[in-house]
């Protein structure tokens, strides 16, 4: 890779880590919220569950715009809304506030994830699995530093602080994109793309893998952090298991993505995944904040793996032309998954307990594995994005 397409990948990694920092940082806020508003477990889930929704939204039905030589617009128009998102974040005080102001954060990071993707996708398609792992490990070095940042400066100055500083931070994001090269790759007229993604097995199989992987996601985010505050922890330390859980995939996800594009997407995801399934049964019996925390260490580097792999194996099912339109189902799929779970954990952590909410994820997560298997039947390694067709799988 030359030093300008590095440099310009750095900068859309960046773009990219900020849209994850602010979107990963109220994570760590929930058992803040709770306390300091009386939210149930219910009302926690939907607000969680409000971010999911609206990314599905952007990513299922505006993603194609990306596609059609409208990246620029998607970019910057997701920064703004996430920007308000935030702002209205720091004055709410009702449940359908914060609720509002997580839905077009949502929307904000579902329309710039898709585009990001298919400026990675399309400028060097030969290095597709590594760079798409690399995006990925910017993607969550931003949420490493989301309940970091989130958790000092609510110790720091209330729990207003934290809305107020990634509001700031998004608007430099914003004036950053002004310098940065948001044209690349050919353009799609297709209007029916989403049928023709869907035909092929690739696709499909991708999309089973991902509701096994946002399965876990969806009841992480939603119960974690009550789970620890449950179990004795304090603000701060739910703020550093979120961040240490998600450490190995900055060091790991750009190997996942090359070995994802060598060896086969299908093949690499199922090891993955299994791994993440037996650490999400585990969450619901171990005893103890540290035993909590060594599982959580193994589903990140399992993780690490997964999730550039789906990636990869959406990029290698469709033509260039459609890259985002491929990689907002993807998101689609993967953020309605984990809406709904995040809404079902909630309330059955709330009237049931966490073995009952981990036992259910995991149950769903085998079952999709195995329905991916199905679909693809055995994946081979690929080289590169074809133009019209999906790889053998």
């Amino acid at each position: 890779m030359t030093t300008t397409r590095s440099t310009r990948l750095v900068s859309l990694c960046l773009i990219s880590a900020t849209m994850s920092l602010g979107y990963g940082s109220i994570y760590t806020l929930l058992a803040d919220l709770r306390d300091r508003f009386g939210f149930s477990g219910t009302q926690l889930g939907l607000i969680v569950a409000a971010g999911f929704f609206g990314g599905f939204f952007a990513q299922l039905f505006l993603g194609r715009f990306a596609d059609r030589g409208h990246v620029a617009l998607m970019v910057r128009g997701g920064i703004t809304m996430s920007i308000l998102a935030m702002l209205a974040s720091a004055v709410a005080t009702q449940f359908w506030a914060f609720l509002i102001a997580r839905l077009l954060l949502g929307v904000g990071s579902g329309m710039v994830g898709p585009a990001i993707r298919r400026l990675v996708i399309t400028r060097d398609p030969e290095h597709v699995g590594e760079n798409l792992g690399r995006l990925a490990a910017y993607d969550v070095a931003g949420f490493v530093l989301g309940p970091l940042i989130a958790a000092v400066a609510a110790e720091a100055a209330g729990i207003r602080a934290p809305f107020w500083l990634l509001a700031a931070i998004l608007a430099g994001v914003l004036a950053l994109t002004l310098r940065v090269d948001l044209t690349a790759g050919p353009v799609s007229q297709e209007r029916r793309v989403i049928r023709e993604l869907l035909r092929i097995p690739l696709m499909r199989a991708t999309l089973a893998v991902a509701i096994a992987f946002y399965v876990t996601v969806g009841m992480f985010e939603a119960i974690w952090a009550v789970l620890l505050r449950d179990q004795g922890a304090e603000t701060w330390l739910i703020g550093l298991t979120l961040s240490l859980f998600t450490v190995p995939m900055i060091f790991l996800a750009p190997i996942g993505g090359r070995m994802a594009q060598r060896r086969g997407p299908m093949r690499v995801v199922t090891v993955s995944l299994s791994i993440a399934a037996a650490c999400t049964f585990a969450y619901g019996f171990l005893p103890g904040l540290w035993l909590l925390l060594a599982a959580s260490v193994v589903h990140a580097i399992a993780d690490s793996f997964t999730m550039p792999s789906n990636q990869v194996a959406a990029a290698l099912a469709g033509p260039p032309e459609q890259a985002s339109s491929a990689q907002g189902l993807l998101g689609a799929t993967g953020l309605a998954t984990a809406g709904i779970t995040g809404l079902v954990a909630g309330v059955l952590y709330e009237g049931v307990g966490r073995l009952a909410v981990t036992t259910a994820a995991t149950t769903v997560m085998v079952v999709f594995i195995v329905v991916a298997r199905l679909i693809a039947r055995g994946d081979t390694p690929v080289a590169r994005p074809v133009a019209s067709e999906a790889p053998d799988v």
